[in-house]
């Protein structure tokens, strides 16, 4: 048949009619069958791997070409999916919207750009228009503030080690106050980002063996006002490192302090609500629909929970 226009397209689109279809093609079959050197075969299927690349923005799928030896020839492998379901993207911007961290202008911009990006395009139409009334009756923070950038900043230096200095907007008072801090985490609260982050300062770190047996600060990084990222660095043993996963389990309402075990009584019906809500609770005893609950928690933000629940709850012990 030889390699004409029409001859090559008829051979492109028999192989890739193989492969999609989970067949494996060997390229000195396919030479014979369609008169062709095994030469012109391989820049057919180099083609057909073009195409899958430059395909995935439409299909949602990365897919290639791979050579499989078992079975003597090439078949086509799906590596990921590229884009996320409706039902994934939906749940995600759901999620966003709910979280009311952004100022109104940043929270359309990123879920237009998670659209456009995350979602094939025949689907895009249904998902925004499942979004634009939340979106559109979208609540942004009072503060105002963007500051993406200083949390992007403060994330280079988590990740790096490096020490901050920054100027910052204290909640009691409105007074601004100078820090030197260690940070090393970043964590997402009840609507706010938070820096957490331990104060350098030898005062308060020589009462303390190793960096873990003191307790970290807490920073709303909205309220950060000037923040500057040192080149000086500092080091933290593995062993004392600072594990952002065990300190979200402790903490409520990201109020800090030092770390404590609460007992208490719970009548509610729920249970599986507490135990949601504190992580490292577990249940003690039950009796009567009664349960008694014990849970290690860092800060006095556990109080606000606690008689957040009125008569649900009757604490034992602190």
């Amino acid at each position: 048949m030889g390699d004409t226009g029409n001859g090559k397209m008829e051979r492109v689109l028999g192989i890739y009619t193989q492969l999609i279809n989970g067949q494996i093609v060997n390229k000195t079959a396919e030479a014979q069958k369609y008169n062709v050197n095994e030469r012109s075969i391989q820049r057919d299927i180099d083609d057909i791997r073009n195409f899958l690349e430059l395909d995935a923005e439409n299909t949602g799928y990365i897919n290639t070409i791979t050579y499989d030896k078992a079975g003597k020839g090439y078949r086509m492998d799906q590596i990921y999916r590229l884009k996320l379901s409706n039902s994934e993207i939906l749940a995600l911007c759901k999620i966003l919207l709910d979280s009311r961290a952004f100022t109104k202008e940043e929270m359309t911009d990123m879920l237009e750009r998670l659209i456009l990006c995350c979602v094939p395009r025949e689907n895009q139409k249904v998902v925004k228009e499942l979004l634009r009334n939340e979106e559109f009756h979208y609540v942004e923070p009072r503060h105002g503030i963007r500051f993406l950038d200083i949390m992007w900043d403060i994330g280079q230096a988590v990740r790096n080690c490096q020490y901050i200095e920054m100027e910052y907007g204290r909640i009691k008072g409105g007074k601004v106050v100078h820090r030197k801090v260690k940070p090393v985490a970043i964590m997402f609260s009840e609507y706010y980002f938070y820096l957490t982050a331990f104060i350098d300062d030898e005062e308060v770190r020589k009462d303390f063996d190793v960096i873990n047996d003191s307790f970290p600060t807490i920073y709303r990084i909205d309220r950060i006002r000037k923040l500057t990222v040192l080149d000086e660095k500092f080091h933290i043993p593995y062993s004392s490192r600072f594990e952002e996963g065990e300190f979200r389990k402790r903490v409520q309402f990201m109020y800090g302090g030092r770390l404590e075990k609460v007992k208490f009584r719970f009548i509610g019906e729920n249970v599986e609500a507490v135990l949601d809500r504190l992580p490292t609770a577990r249940i003690l005893s039950e009796e009567d629909g009664v349960y008694t609950i014990a849970a290690e928690v860092f800060g006095k933000g556990i109080d606000m929970w606690l008689r957040s629940q009125g008569e649900l709850v009757e604490v034992i012990s602190r």
